[in-house]
């Protein structure tokens, strides 16, 4: 529950049973004096709160549509601020209604009659502003309306920007982050509310927070400039030195010092930047404008603890500090929800197979992996489906592994639909886009699609009468290798185990180099008793050049070709190893309802990503439809893989698998173990197995930031929270527990683990036995 007098404070629907979801929200809100009235069944919603050292109070929200109406003033006189980043809201203030576009901030002061309202999922920041952190002038004379500032104006979209950036940083943002942001807002906002109006600015102080913005501006491009001083930059600005220096004392800093600051941070990112990489520490330091390598090298450890040579050594270009963000979207990139490729919604399914319906109650389907039948690296509301089918029916569904190509010979070659999939020349590849990233490579340079993305996924495949809220069960029947095409090695099976930069090892290895990649490739004896996979060799990855003639420094995007000729490869093959297979589906999901392309990488609310070797032969996974026709997308197969998937990936093996797909419509939801289901949930012939993420549903969360956020936010105990507190829900709507007794099961009968750590969004499982509660009883 939210408390908005307390810091860092959270709300998530999620963490709550349906049915008291509303009730609990209106609780959070009427904190700002506020009641909510939403759509019961399609509600999700996120928020938190922080209270800075001045009094005011930061409320970020993430919510589906709803209406938020005042119903009781603060009870001291203040502003209500509300930053709209991603979008739209109407905001009415008596007989007026003010629309709101991202990037716009509406004010009004908080005793007005009014009522917030959104047909669609936002995200904004609520900010309550006490009067104290005002002058009586303003507040007379400025504030007695509500109004809309635009974007589109010099000072607003300084302070928009302001804005959006404590959105973005409000759960990791500590009590002294605050002081700074509290001076400057209040001067922003002031700026703000002054731009094109007629009152005379001369003793505003939003005026010296603007020269001081321009100032800083022109510091930053002087910054290699060894004469750069205050008197000249004084000059510049038509200010006297001494006006110029007492700016730099409003906000606690000296000219000097931080010139010196911004000169070294300059240089820590060109010590990693790969464009610098030919340029000595030497050459670096002065072309960020010292003089002196001795005392810039002297500086740059009193600022960063290490000396300039350590820090280029331990952040290698190839692998810099960054790259885990890279495995999504930069964190400096934001994301267009639109997408580059716009693809068309699809209310009917046109080219979707008529099953050929067989003796019995329902059809069985086959579903090549072809480049017409996958879609790589991505989920999308907009994809067309490849087949349409009934509850009940039975596909068999082929999936290929994204790591064939790191032994093409093996897992490739004479396979005609694998070859059609990978199929890549210097004029063509069959499958252009890879990943979620923009069509023409423009961030990265990798590729289409930037590998922002990973996994090939089969379908999607469309089910009849599927339609929000509504749960959607697939079923594992069976799951069995797919046979090497390859004359040379017929009938045998192979995959590919990367020990990867994205992995949880990367940056704790004992022997040079200590940051490597290593790819080992497993053959596989699934008809052995008992199954198992053994390595064959390996080789440590080395720059390969795609066929468009990319280089890639390390695996960053998926279906590289290795050209076998550039790696040397270690005979494994007389090691007695022997690892048990667990075959299943890593990826098994539904579409989002968010618009745009999702990432393949992080799982969520719509399963995906889920890496749970648990999901094999006899299993379920229950997901909750969110687009009508569900759009179910299967694929990432796995031969084997251990909890954690610590170093990357597990043994990717292309699989072909049996499946059942029934549908429960949400007005026959009300037995175990679907009450109130809207998450990913697995059944094994034991036990339940609850999914809990770092984030339950990153996108919504973390806003047009979430595909780089959640690469840099992830941790365990997010996702222990989470896998908590859906467990503790599990429980009390299906089997009628307090809490109380929820965790004291939990405590003593439920077992939790580690899912993936290299994801993006980290995982938490729970293990459910069933044989705690009477069979009866689901």
């Amino acid at each position: 529950m939210l408390d908005s007098t307390r810091q860092t404070t959270k709300f998530n629907s999620e963490d709550y049973a349906a049915p008291v979801r509303q009730d609990v929200w209106n609780s959070v809100v009427s904190c700002f004096g506020f009641v909510s009235r939403t759509n019961y069944e399609e509600f999700s919603c996120s928020a938190a709160a922080q209270l800075s050292q001045l009094g005011i109070n930061f409320f970020r929200i993430n919510s589906s549509s709803q209406d938020l109406k005042r119903v009781s003033p603060p009870r001291e006189e203040a502003l209500l601020l509300v930053l709209l980043s991603d979008g739209s809201l109407s905001c009415v203030s008596e007989t007026k209604t003010l629309t709101l576009a991202p990037g716009d901030v509406f004010i009004a002061p908080a005793s007005v009659d009014l009522s917030i309202r959104s047909i669609a999922t936002f995200r904004a920041l609520f900010v309550s502003i006490p009067k104290a952190a005002f002058s009586t002038r303003i507040f007379q004379n400025k504030l007695t309306i509500a109004r809309v500032l635009k974007a589109d104006q010099g000072a607003v979209r300084v302070l928009s920007a302001l804005l959006d950036g404590v959105l973005g940083a409000l759960d990791s943002l500590q009590e002294a982050d605050f002081r700074p942001i509290d001076q400057f807002f209040v001067e922003l906002l002031l700026a703000a509310l002054n731009a094109g109006g007629t009152a005379n600015l001369a003793d505003d102080p939003g005026i010296h927070s603007s020269v001081l913005r321009r100032v800083c501006q022109n510091i930053e491009s002087k910054l290699p400039d060894r004469n750069l001083n205050l008197v000249d930059i004084a000059r510049a600005e038509g200010v006297s030195p001494r006006y110029l220096q007492r700016l730099f004392e409003k906000a606690e800093e000296s000219f000097s010092h931080y010139v010196l600051k911004r000169r070294l941070d300059r240089s820590a990112e060109y010590l990693v930047d790969p464009k610098y990489g030919r340029l000595s520490i030497s050459e670096i330091s002065f072309a960020c404008g010292f003089n002196d390598p001795a005392h810039f090298s002297r500086a740059f450890r009193a600022r960063f603890a290490t000396s300039p040579k350590d820090y280029r050594r331990n952040q290698p270009s190839a692998f810099s500090g960054t790259a885990r963000a890279h495995r999504g979207w930069p964190s400096n990139v934001r994301v267009d929800n639109k997408d580059g490729e716009r693809l068309v919604i699809q209310d009917s399914f046109p080219g979707a197979a008529s099953p050929s319906t067989l003796p019995g109650e329902h059809a069985v389907h086959f579903l090549r992996a072809t480049s017409k039948s996958v879609h790589w690296g991505f989920f999308s509301r907009s994809i067309s489906p490849v087949i349409k089918v009934k509850s009940g029916d039975l596909v068999t569904v082929e999936t290929l592994t994204q790591h064939a190509n790191d032994d093409h010979e093996r897992m490739i070659a004479f396979d005609t639909d694998a070859e059609d999939v990978f199929f890549w020349t210097a004029e063509k590849k069959s499958v252009d886009r890879r990943g979620a990233g923009p069509i023409d490579a423009s961030v990265l340079g990798r590729g289409a699609g930037e590998g922002f993305g990973t996994q090939i996924m089969t379908g999607p495949i469309a089910v009849e009468d599927a339609q929000p809220g509504d749960v959607l069960e697939v079923r594992v029947i069976d799951i069995r290798p797919r046979p090497c095409a390859n004359p040379k090695y017929l009938g045998r099976s192979f995959g590919s185990n990367a020990a990867a930069w994205w992995g949880y090892h990367f940056k704790d290895l004992l022997t040079p180099p200590q940051q490597r990649e290593n790819v080992t490739i497993y053959e596989i004896f699934d008809q052995a008793d008992p199954p198992y996979a053994k390595p064959l060799y390996c080789y440590t990855w080395t720059p390969q050049v795609d066929p468009f003639g990319v280089m890639h420094q390390t695996i960053d995007y998926p279906g590289v070709p290795v050209d076998h000729a550039t790696v040397r490869c270690i005979d494994l093959s007389s090691r007695e190893v022997m690892v048990p297979l667990r075959p299943h589906f890593g990826v098994v999901g539904v579409a989002p309802r968010e618009a745009g392309l999702v990432d393949s990488i992080p799982p969520s609310y719509f399963g995906g990503n889920l890496d749970n070797w648990r999901l094999g032969r006899g299993s379920s996974v229950f997901l909750p439809v969110n687009v009508t026709g569900a759009l179910l997308s299967v694929g990432d197969p796995h031969a084997a893989l251990g909890d954690a998937e610590l170093g990357g990936t597990g043994i990717e093996c292309s699989m072909t698998g049996d499946i059942q797909i029934i549908l429960h419509k949400k007005d026959r939801l009300d037995r175990a173990p679907l009450r109130d289901l809207s998450y990913p949930l697995i059944e094994t012939a034991d036990s339940w197995v609850i999914a809990g993420f770092s984030y339950a549903n990153y996108i919504a969360e973390l806003g047009d930031k979430a595909p780089s956020a959640i690469y840099e936010k992830s941790s365990i105990d997010l996702a222990m929270k989470d896998a908590f507190r859906k467990v503790r829900r599990f429980l009390m709507a299906n089997f009628n527990v307090s809490e109380d007794q929820a965790i004291s099961v939990m405590s003593v009968a439920v077992d939790f683990g580690i899912s993936q750590v290299v994801d993006g969004n980290w995982g938490v499982h729970a293990i459910v036995p069933k044989s705690l509660f009477s069979p009866n009883s689901y």
